[in-house]
């Protein structure tokens, strides 16, 4: 199901931009933007064709049609033992607006949100874009090492609204432990913030690491939690541009749809999206078990390859299909390494870079597995080799 012929390169050449087949020059591998080089489970495009061939292509209801919304709700109370109700979720076009859509609910001019550091840019970007202060708390890079909450509630202050948890942690792979969620939602509890829980790499969880929600660590943090999810780092639906956002209470859930600018149309889920998501919530668990088995075992094939690498480290991720090895040694920038690897061993890599994940990414480039074993072993045999020749 997840091998090499399974690929389409002449599509994804085509089609897959974003860093990636279509955006870089012939002959370079591309492990950069989180996205798979495989197709979706065969079910969700017999779905969208169904849909399709009725010819009716008809507003939806702004907060998504209810299929869609009764299928989000019903993986969240049998995959993550949440209450969630139908009425509480909200369809929108991708989890990046989602996590816009709550700055924008919550962030007012000169109000301070709690980000993570390393972390996707996303969250920095969208507290800004609301006239917010985003306070980077340094988290630990090893992604099995403790997080330090005195520091973490000595930076909050009066003006302090939201802390923006990721989880599984982009670009780490740090899957949190109950126990650090709730202390985590204990403090939020305590200082009455908003949880913004970017929950959109949930499902991609190597064994025997265990995933759970901070929603549902108990009923006091779970009315402080708005979940932002998406779909395409689990089921490849990146160009669909599909996420939801999920309220605790009718009071999160009014100022969401107020901020969601879904009423005027200016913003919305486009209806086949919605479908695609319902059949993958509702046909496709065997397809995702199986994506996320061969991920442990590209996982596992790179980890092992690059700390063969002199001067390279990489700690194993719990989660997330990415690693993020500490490149310090080799005696290069993370700026300088990409351009080393792309010119000699013809493989793009995401740098480190502030503007991308924080300060603390410095030293560091991601790398991103989701593709076929051949892909990953022919990369790692390209970057040992412009590595072994420098």
């Amino acid at each position: 199901m997840f091998t090499n012929q399974e690929i389409n390169l002449d599509i994804l050449k085509k089609r897959a931009f974003n860093l990636r087949w279509a955006s870089v020059p012939e002959g370079v591998i591309p492990l950069t933007a989180a996205d798979p080089d495989f197709p979706c489970a065969p079910e969700i495009a017999e779905a969208i064709n169904r849909y399709t061939s009725d010819r009716y292509f008809s507003y939806a209801p702004a907060e998504g049609h209810l299929f869609f919304r009764e299928a989000v709700a019903n993986f969240h109370v049998t995959k993550r033992n949440l209450n969630t109700k139908p009425d509480y979720v909200i369809a929108v076009d991708s989890a990046a607006y989602g996590i816009q859509m709550v700055c924008k609910a919550f962030i007012q001019n000169g109000d301070e949100a709690i980000v993570f550091n390393p972390v996707d840019f996303l969250f920095k970007y969208c507290v800004e874009a609301n006239k917010g202060v985003a306070i980077p708390f340094p988290v630990p890079l090893q992604p099995d090492a403790g997080i330090d909450f005195e520091l973490l509630e000595g930076l909050i202050t009066h003006k302090t609204k939201m802390i923006c948890l990721c989880n599984p942690l982009n670009p780490t792979g740090k899957i949190f432990t109950k126990a650090e969620l709730e202390q985590l939602g204990n403090l939020a509890v305590k200082h009455q913030l908003i949880i913004l829980s970017d929950e959109i790499w949930s499902d991609i969880v190597f064994a025997p690491n265990v995933y759970n929600s901070i929603a549902s660590v108990n009923e006091a943090i779970q009315q402080q939690t708005i979940i932002v999810t998406g779909y395409s780092k689990s089921y490849g639906l990146a160009g669909l541009r599909v996420g939801a956002v999920i309220a605790p209470n009718d009071i999160l859930f009014e100022k969401l749809m107020i901020a969601s600018g879904h009423q005027s149309t200016v913003h919305g889920c486009n209806v086949l999206a919605q479908v695609a998501v319902t059949s993958a919530l509702n046909e496709c668990e065997y397809w995702l078990q199986n994506f996320v088995a061969h991920l442990t075992n590209m996982r596992n094939i790179c980890v092992e390859g690059l700390n063969k690498i002199n001067g390279i480290y990489c700690p194993s991720p719990q989660g997330c299909y990415l690693v993020f090895p500490d490149i310090t040694a080799t005696g290069f920038t993370a700026s300088e390494l990409q351009i080393i690897l792309l010119e000699k061993a013809k493989v793009a890599v995401v740098p480190g870079l502030s503007q991308w994940f924080g300060e603390r990414a410095a030293g560091h480039i991601r790398i991103s597995f989701a593709t076929s074993d051949e892909i990953i072993q022919e990369s790692l045999y390209r970057i040992t080799k412009a590595m072994s020749n420098i």
